[in-house]
């Protein structure tokens, strides 16, 4: 059984004049990433490996979550390709992650997310918001080898405030 957490970053700020990459998070980004970490902590039971966009507001998202999750360091790591929109790179790596990882969190992005979500989950979603989290069992041994999974939830900040 391989388990996929993606958590979309949470709302960024377009008030700094900086690079797409560079963005923070604003004040309801910050209290949002909060919300689900204090919520995934109820539903977590381990984590083997965490990779995060190197993307200011997905890395600052990743970095609130896990504060509220015992985890150690170790797992974490960022990973340039999920810095990605569309997709096809965060699937590569998902599916390249070492066999010995049963359950991988993910911080990144949309349309990737929600289109990931679509062709892999067992329920539509229309769009994964900011700080949503959404959670796909797969039964299968291998990473390469994920098809359509099991949609086991959907969280999402509006609910939560």
């Amino acid at each position: 059984m391989k388990t996929l957490y993606m958590i979309r970053h949470a709302k960024s700020s377009w008030e700094f004049d900086v690079s797409d990459e560079k963005r923070p998070l604003n004040n309801r980004g910050l209290k949002d990433a909060d919300l689900i970490g204090k919520e995934l902590k109820t539903h977590v039971k381990s984590i083997d490996k965490v990779l995060s966009s190197p993307a200011e507001r997905a890395h600052t998202t990743a970095k609130i979550v896990l504060s509220h999750l015992d985890l150690p360091e170790s797992i974490f790591s960022l990973e340039s390709n999920l810095y990605d929109f569309g997709g096809s790179q965060v699937i590569e790596v998902i599916k390249n992650c070492d066999d010995e990882i049963n359950s991988l969190m993910i911080f990144g992005h949309n349309h990737a997310f929600t289109s990931i979500a679509n062709m892999y989950g067992s329920e539509r979603i229309d769009n994964v918001p900011t700080a949503g989290v959404v959670v796909i069992q797969f039964d299968v041994e291998e990473w390469k080898k994920i098809k359509v999974g099991k949609t086991l939830l959907k969280i999402y900040p509006k609910s939560l405030r």
